[in-house]
């Protein structure tokens, strides 16, 4: 029997597999498709999924085949032209990816199933969940695989399987939300003549809109027009040209003919549960968001970052009740995206352009579980830092093997206890230690010469952080409890050592 069935090879079902793989836990990764997934699809990457990435080990890659705070181009219907984004981004102590990254999303996938194999793991492509069965010991599901039938026992089964997913339906889950026919965008990977890559090319016209943004480490850019009902939604070359000249008023620039397309529609909708005893739903088999904001699947990413770590934990005798938090910490947030996500095609629809900006709302460095269970501490509401939220990191650290970024030193499924007062008197399972000193000379010691760190995490003289392997804080105790820190380990996630 393996430990968990993973139905759906997109992101969000490989940023899954890894943080399994990572973790020793064992998986099968199945998808339906034959190969990996054509076209750029989502292209922005956010800067807390690149914190997800760096802790996985392939932000560098990530980010050689991207371009961070692309600057944009906009042409009114007038011909005015503004230019924005153009001021450089400059990265701050506590937050290292400062602004979005261009990418298109078969790159990351690219990536991640590198990652993967580095791992020891695989996707079984041209492999399709069939049906599922479940017990209170485990899942028995039907895969099909060339015509050939395959049973699947496992303790779990996470479904990843998209807008469509088998596994939601099949579990009797509930997607509430709309269709919206009326609200469509042709959307294509093309290459261009006559149009620099310098920036993303928007142009706001009376019928509508049309952008091209260009792919970094490809040679087509990605096409996005809008299409008003009445409007001809072909995506073929001919039509999409025809809007091109329309919209811009230019005939100078030409397209080729087109290597994906696709017909998006705006489809808005939300599980009623991400779980249903031992299956659970991850990314857009859970919620699906309009491309405005770009955070669908970024969103997916960090479902699989949150339910990866508790599902291993578990499997390594953590108490089941930790499961319970996956749906009590990420639907709040699925359903902020979507508020957020609504309002920028609202704003879209009436500009006759698609709204594209990066501030603390489309980050989603500030996204945070203060209100879970997981959340303790003995800090006031005034806190700028509280329990729940999301550890940040800090520069310019100085231990015995030289100097560190703190995100280097919490890489990893384990917990991290970062102890400001006294060398914490605590041996836990799964955890590191990291003691804030003034000159380092063992292991775990940290130097924090330029009070990055201590300014980040609002440290007093014997203040301890608990932070989880997603990155977000645990616990925080500037009284220095360190009972209060092994007796959380104990209840959550499997105790400490005699």
């Amino acid at each position: 029997m393996t430990t968990v069935l993973i139905a759906g090879a997109g992101p969000t079902g490989l940023t899954l597999a890894c943080v399994l793989a990572r973790g020793g836990v064992s998986f099968r990764l199945v998808e339906a498709a034959p190969g990996p997934q054509p076209g750029s699809r989502g292209k922005g990457v956010q800067p807390r999924s690149l914190e997800v990435f760096d802790d996985l080990g392939v932000v560098e890659r990530v980010l050689a085949h991207g371009r961070m705070a692309m600057p944009i181009q906009t042409t009114a219907a007038d011909g005015r032209v503004t230019p924005s984004g153009t001021e450089p981004v400059a990265a701050r102590p506590d937050i290292p990816y400062p602004a979005s990254l261009i990418t298109p999303e078969w790159r990351i996938e690219e990536t991640l199933r590198l990652r993967l194999a580095e791992l020891g793991g695989a996707v079984e492509f041209g492999t399709a969940l069939e049906s599922f069965e479940q017990s209170d010991d485990g899942v028995s599901a039907v895969v099909v695989r060339d015509g050939v039938t395959e049973t699947v026992t496992a303790h779990w089964l996470v479904g990843c399987d998209g807008g469509h997913s088998v596994v939601r339906k099949q579990a009797g889950i509930a997607f509430e939300g709309e269709t919206r026919d009326a609200v469509r965008m042709i959307v294509a990977d093309v290459e261009v003549d006559g149009l620099d890559r310098d920036a993303w090319h928007m142009w706001r016209h009376d019928d509508g809109m049309v952008n091209l943004c260009p792919l970094p480490s490809t040679g087509v850019f990605q096409y996005q027009a809008s299409i008003a009902p009445g409007q001809d939604p072909e995506p073929g070359l001919a039509n999409m040209q025809a809007i091109l000249d329309r919209r811009s008023g230019r005939t100078d620039i030409r397209l080729h003919e087109p290597a994906w397309t696709s017909l998006w529609r705006a489809n808005i909708r939300l599980v009623d549960r991400y779980r249903a005893g031992r299956v659970f739903l991850a990314g857009d088999a859970a919620h699906i968001h309009s491309p405005a904001g770009g955070q669908g699947m970024n969103t997916g990413i960090q479902d699989s970052y949150n339910l990866g770590w508790k599902l291993a934990a578990v499997a390594n005798g953590a108490s089941p009740a930790l499961l319970d938090t996956y749906e009590a910490e990420r639907r709040p947030v699925a359903a902020g995206v979507l508020a957020l996500s609504n309002a920028r095609l609202k704003d879209a629809i009436e500009q006759k352009g698609l709204v594209v900006r990066s501030d603390a709302s489309t980050k989603q460095l500030g996204v945070g579980y203060r209100d879970s269970v997981l959340a303790r501490d003995d800090r006031d509401e005034t806190a700028r830092l509280r329990a729940g939220d999301r550890g940040p990191d800090a520069t310019g650290l100085r231990t015995p093997e030289g100097e560190r970024r703190l995100f280097e030193l919490t890489r990893g499924h384990r917990f991290t206890l970062l102890g400001f007062g006294a060398p914490p008197a605590i041996d836990a399972l799964d955890l590191t230690t990291l003691h804030v000193v003034e000159e380092p000379a063992g292991p775990g010691d940290v130097a924090d010469p330029e009070g990055h760190l201590a300014d980040a995490y609002g440290a007093g003289a014997h203040t301890l952080v608990l932070i989880r392997p997603d990155g977000y804080i645990a616990l925080i105790s500037d009284a220095g409890d360190v009972s209060a820190v092994a007796g959380y380990l104990a209840e959550l996630v499997g105790g400490t050592k005699p």
